[in-house]
């Protein structure tokens, strides 16, 4: 299953990739629809450490109650990207540095 950054990306979301991302976030297992979402039409998008970029969207219902979902992904061209993580959070990084703005 595949999303779209903001830039027009494609973005890919693979078996595997969700699999690792089930083991260590159990809590996003009936949240994959929101994870290509939060790429697709993020609140903002932050800088990574490793030059990833980190999607963020707010939800006011999850199963832990209301939290941003980030989903960090790359973009390796302008016609191929993949998603390598997922993650709720309380609220997005102060220190990162904000690439874009909804």
């Amino acid at each position: 299953m595949d999303t779209q950054s903001i830039h027009g990306v494609p973005i890919r979301l693979t078996d595997e990739r969700w699999q690792h991302i089930l083991k260590r976030h159990v809590e996003l297992v009936n949240e994959r629809g929101r994870v290509l979402e939060t790429v697709a039409e993020p609140d903002c998008i932050q800088l990574g450490d490793f030059g990833e970029l980190l999607a963020i969207r707010y939800y006011d219902k999850t199963p832990l109650t209301s939290k941003h979902l980030v989903v960090a992904y790359r973009e390796i061209s302008p016609s191929d990207g993949f998603i390598l993580t997922a993650y709720f959070s309380s609220r997005p990084s102060v220190r990162r540095k904000v690439l874009w703005k909804r």
